[in-house]
């Protein structure tokens, strides 16, 4: 069966766009999202215009982009790892409610005339850290309301909610600022987080994680690990980073050029944004239909060059009616990059680590969001607005050509689901362990791996396994000599596997006593660290990975344990002849 996120290769048939919206919770969280979207629009323009009312400088109006987005290299990956073990609908409740207070404060402030350009980047900084918290977060909870075959399309219909809110938010702010003045905006954005905050606190259906708790610090490297050695992951993730800090030219310098070249007003503004925000809705009837046709690597490719051509020929348009259609253009491009992208790694992201993965994707594209409006704000009071805009849309055709050359890697052939990890099996045990749902006395029997040996009982243990110790693998294959070349590469594969799903350090060895055995040996953080391994981390595609090479053995392997234990730190003390203490 063709999966729809297959990078390499077209699909069949792609499911309806609208799918997910049948899903009711996910109905109402999209709608609600879209009102607290069209909120932050409205605050997004409402602090531009201000700033441009204040006569700022470019590159000062661009740092508005910044403030949104540097909270998330300071705290997404933390909030990754709060998300993936914490109740994420109460911690949605709590991020939003705080959100609504300091939105409700920068209207307050605005209002009474208090408000300047650093107290506004300031506020704007703070709605950005409670964002970072929340992204990741939100992100891993919406596929855990729909069917898994229709991830990739709630994850389009997401990113297509907040383009929605793009094409309404802005052009609503314009006619408010007009009529009401910029606090009226920013205290509409406090009460667009009501409507999200009512569904979270009525579903009643959500579960929270089950799986067993991690330390903070373990956690984390266990998630960034994960990202390092998925090649699918990772190179997504470059090509992200590639295309968002010079596409977010348009977005940092669409004011300034709003306000110069076009000679518009906020309305104005508004309706250019409203342009772009059309583009992406049309965007949620083309792009699944592209990417069924052309695949997704070639779909990234098309959509990121009409958007480089897009903001260039934007930044030389002096008409405002040959500026609308082509932000209509670059609209629909830039959906069909960052709404493939966006579903295509959730879809891909194994549940035991979607968070953190999902943390580490807002932190590209934050990231690059961040360091790319301070950068092209710098260019553009150096250089002028519209050469800096024409320049960074060169470099988004260069990134799409990079992507032609080295297309992603396919997803088609790696089954996500959890299978039970191969030739480790868990050796009985007879003290159970923190977490550890399969000790008893059917351990042996329900952790194996489909080695097809099961473990003989052990007598009880002396001493009890420490779950915090460092845990040792080793995995004896005996080789043929015609086997061994195809072998060492198979097992390039199951290192990366090994590494993906928890082990720090990997490596294979000759057995020099043993002539034609080859030993793999890798370590693990912990003993609880390894069981998850077996229980929740490692996917049906990692079990094909070691069952590869496995098939080359000329014997089943054997493996063992190796639980590292406390040694004491200070010698015993043993008396003397005449009767006192001395350490030996």
């Amino acid at each position: 069966m063709t999966s729809p996120l297959d990078t390499g290769q077209t699909t069949a048939k792609a499911p309806r766009a609208l799918a997910p919206l049948a899903v009711a919770i996910f109905r109402w969280l999209w709608i609600a999202d879209v009102v607290s979207n069209i909120g932050g629009w409205m605050q997004t323009v409402g602090a531009q215009w201000f700033l441009v009312e204040e006569h700022a400088s470019p590159a000062i109006i661009a740092l508005v982009s910044t403030a949104s987005a540097a909270p998330v290299l300071l705290f997404g990956i933390p909030a990754g790892v709060l998300g993936e073990f914490a109740n994420k609908r109460h911690l949605l409740i709590g991020v939003q409610s705080a959100q609504a207070l300091v939105a409700a404060g920068l209207a307050v402030l605005t209002a009474a005339g208090a408000m300047t350009p650093a107290l506004l980047l300031a506020f704007t900084f703070a709605l950005g850290v409670a964002s970072a918290i929340q992204l990741p977060a939100y992100q891993a909870f919406v596929p855990g309301v729909v069917p898994r075959p229709l991830v990739g399309e709630a994850a389009s219909l997401s990113s297509i909610g907040v383009n929605v809110a793009r094409a309404i938010g802005p052009a609503i702010a314009g006619v408010v600022i007009g009529s009401w003045g910029i606090p009226f905006v920013f205290a509409l954005n406090a009460l667009s987080f009501a409507g999200l905050l009512i569904v979270l606190i009525t579903f009643k259906g959500y579960t929270p994680p089950q799986g067993d708790r991690e330390p903070f610090m373990s956690a984390t490297r266990a998630g960034l690990r994960y990202v390092l050695h998925a090649g699918v992951v990772r190179r997504i993730y470059f090509q992200l980073l590639i295309f968002i800090i010079p596409a977010n030219a348009l977005w940092a310098l669409l004011p300034v050029l709003a306000s110069g070249r076009l000679g518009l007003d906020s309305n104005g503004y508004g309706v250019l944004l409203a342009a772009l925000g059309i583009g992406s809705i049309a965007g949620a009837f083309v792009i699944p239909k592209a990417r069924a046709t052309l695949g997704t690597s070639r779909l990234v490719v098309v959509t990121s060059a009409a958007y480089g051509i897009g903001i260039a020929a934007t930044a030389l348009s002096q008409t405002l009616w040959i500026t609308l259609p082509v932000l209509v253009l670059v609209g629909l491009s830039w959906i069909g990059v960052i709404a493939t992208l966006n579903g295509t790694v959730q879809a891909f992201l194994p549940g035991w680590v979607r968070t953190r993965g999902l943390s580490v994707y807002q932190l590209v594209l934050f990231g690059g969001t961040a360091f790319g409006a301070a950068i092209i704000g710098a260019l553009g009071g150096i250089f002028g607005t519209a050469e800096t805009m024409v320049g960074a849309g060169v470099v988004v055709v260069l990134g799409a050509v990079l992507l032609l050359a080295r297309p992603f890697l396919s997803t088609a052939d790696k089954s996500r689901a959890s299978s039970a990890m191969p030739l480790t099996d868990v050796p009985p045990i007879a003290t159970p362990l923190p977490g550890d749902d399969d000790a008893g006395p059917d351990s042996a029997a329900t952790a194996g791996s489909g080695s097809g040996t099961v473990p003989d009982a052990a007598p009880p243990a002396a001493h009890p396994l420490d779950p915090a110790g460092s845990t040792l693998v080793i995995v004896r294959y005996e080789i043929a000599d015609s086997d061994r070349a195809a072998f060492l590469d198979a097992m390039r594969a199951v290192e990366q596997s090994r590494r993906r799903t928890g082990a720090r350090t990997w490596h294979v060895y000759d057995d020099r006593e043993h002539p034609g055995f080859l030993i793999e040996a890798f370590q693990v953080g912990t003993w609880q660290e390894h069981l998850s391994q077996h229980h929740t981390r490692t996917t049906g595609y990692d079990a094909e990975i070691v069952e590869s090479a496995r098939r080359l053995a000329a014997s089943p392997p054997t493996v063992e344990h190796l639980v590292s234990v406390a040694v004491p730190r200070h010698l015993p003390k043993t008396p003397t002849k005449e009767g006192t203490d001395h350490a030996r």
